[in-house]
């Protein structure tokens, strides 16, 4: 083909008119339609010629042993292995359906271990595969000769359910609150829930405690007159936890509002110091230990003394009794601290057996004893003194009325077993506890167990009632890992 404008140069454009010859037929479709049946026969067959044999099948086309040119078809290429494809035969196949070839025999053997197939290469699979021998069960010897098979399976008692109530009779009031405290629209804060609940986990030990308005004071639509702190002063194996439990006193009207200050001040009283009680709890000063917190809860009683005065009330009126336990969080030191003011019970679940190990108040009643800081029965000079015969002196109306007894201070520190659940109550609890053997033996078999109980299962364990004690309870445990 020549450029543009340019001249003809006759045969160069012989090719131009050979392939738009007007003689020449169009294309168009083949004689012989191309179904889906005949492209498979054809991959097919093309896939058989290759590894070493044709397959009976319709074909459309038949093959030539050369193109359309006249050129010869290069010769099949040897399969790997030895010999040559053999060659498809010539001539028309049918258009129809697929004819089944005949079986040509018996295929053929495997060839001898540690030979190798001709045509893959890879390793020929054995003569027939080996029958698996089973393994022989064991004996009771070679179990026990292991030191990796299991002991024998123990087996786990049912943990009994808690109980609505125990003792011969139910109680008189009902189960769930009945009546709500009435509130002052102006003192919402003075609210005080009905139940309070908490949980942790320290170092060996595991806390669980609630406070759970009495029965009565439900009925009545009181408000609860316990009050309960739970507070960690410190981080890490220094960490110091606080648990306190205050009451306050029956029938005065500002009862709930004494026992929470008693906790509030107290916690705050521990926690300014709580580095150095973690310290003397762990070198095992007892004796500092015990006047540090005594100075710290007289310190507290005083402030509410001071503000019954404020209110025009007498010491008594605005009072709550005190009891705190203090646990450090170092998993090395297993000391527990309880101390304070005031009636409860403090109790020791060991070996499924409830120990009350409250400590006694020593009160000094009376005079000096002799020998025990009485003054001598005579001058150095030899004069003997005059006897006291006990007759007691009228008060002076000039002296102000002496301030009633006050209640005496409890200090115990006791060293904890695994296993054990110390239990630190109100007198709500600590009362039925003493009164009614029945309680102690059901919650000792529920607190016995392995691992302790979830907040609401021991939520329910506080909650057993026992008829003739209705007042509100308190109860921090704490079980030793």
């Amino acid at each position: 083909m020549s450029e543009q404008g340019g001249r003809s140069t006759g045969h160069e454009d012989d090719w131009w008119g050979q392939l738009y010859d007007g003689a020449t037929e169009d294309t168009g479709s083949a004689p012989v339609p191309d179904s889906l049946d005949d492209r498979f026969d054809s991959a097919a067959g093309t896939v058989n010629e290759t590894v070493g044999g044709p397959v009976d099948g319709p074909a459309d086309v038949e093959r030539s042993a050369g193109n359309s040119s006249g050129t010869p078809l290069p010769a099949p290429r040897p399969v790997p292995g030895g010999g040559t494809p053999p060659v498809r035969p010539s001539g028309p196949r049918p258009s129809g359906g697929r004819t089944p070839r005949p079986p040509e025999g018996p295929p053929p053997p495997w060839p001898p271990l540690g030979r190798t197939t001709s045509a893959t290469g890879f390793p020929a699979p054995p003569d027939h595969a080996p029958t698996p021998v089973p393994a022989p069960d064991p004996t009771l010897t070679d179990v026990l000769a292991d030191p990796r098979a299991p002991g024998p399976v123990q087996p786990v008692e049912p943990l009994p359910s808690p109980r609505g109530h125990v003792g011969s009779r139910p109680p008189t009031y009902d189960t769930e609150p009945t009546t709500l405290p009435a509130a002052d629209p102006h003192e919402l804060d003075d609210l005080v829930p009905d139940t309070v609940l908490d949980g942790a986990r320290y170092g060996a030990c595991t806390l669980r405690a609630a406070s759970v308005r009495g029965d009565s004071a439900r009925y009545r639509g009181e408000l609860r007159r316990d009050a309960l702190l739970t507070a960690r002063f410190g981080s890490g194996d220094r960490a110091l936890v606080l648990v306190a439990v205050a009451t306050g006193v029956r029938g005065t009207p500002g009862a709930h509002r004494a026992a929470a200050e008693a906790c509030r001040w107290i916690g705050k009283a521990v926690g300014l110091s709580h580095a150095r009680l973690a310290e003397d709890i762990r070198a095992g000063r007892r004796g500092d230990l015990k006047s540090g917190l005594h100075r710290l809860t007289d310190r507290t009683l005083g402030r509410l003394r001071a503000g019954a005065a404020e209110q025009g009330l007498g010491p008594e009126a605005y009072a709550a009794t005190l009891r705190c336990l203090l646990l450090p969080a170092d998993p090395e030191c297993r000391t527990r601290v309880f101390f304070g003011v005031g009636t409860g019970g403090l109790f020791r679940l060991r070996d499924g057996a409830w120990q009350d190990i409250e400590p006694k108040a020593a009160q000094a009643r009376g005079g000096a004893v002799l020998g025990f800081g009485s003054p001598p029965s005579e001058t150095p000079e030899g004069d003997r003194l005059t006897m006291d015969l006990g007759i007691p002196t009228p008060p002076s109306p000039y002296e102000p009325a002496p301030e009633p007894p006050r209640e005496p201070f409890r200090f115990r520190t006791s060293v904890a077993r695994r296993g054990d659940t110390l239990l630190l109550c109100s007198p709500g609890l600590a009362d039925p506890l003493r009164g009614e053997a029945e309680l102690g033996a059901h919650l000792a078999t529920r607190w016995s167990r392995p691992e302790p109980p979830g907040l609401a299962a021991f939520l329910a364990d506080t909650q057993v009632r026992v008829k003739g004690y209705a007042d509100d309870r308190t109860a921090a445990a704490v079980w030793e890992a």
